[in-house]
């Protein structure tokens, strides 16, 4: 009984190893748009109007009073 229980538990756990992770490549496209993403983030609040914006936020939340 004892041998069919572990027969059937070693067949389970290769079910369940199936790859479902991602490649070298897909980890190098993730990589890449992360990068991308980052670069397009960083122009938009280096821009002047966001820093603008930004720096009026900043401004009011340090003069608020409490």
């Amino acid at each position: 009984m004892f041998s069919k229980i572990r027969k059937a538990a070693v067949r389970l756990r290769g079910a369940c190893r199936q790859d479902a992770g991602m490649v070298t490549s897909e980890y190098a496209m993730g990589i890449i748009a992360a990068v991308a993403f980052a670069m397009l983030l960083y122009k938009v609040v280096n821009s002047g109007q966001v820093q603008a914006e930004l720096q009026a936020i900043v401004k009011r939340a340090l003069g608020a009073r409490m």
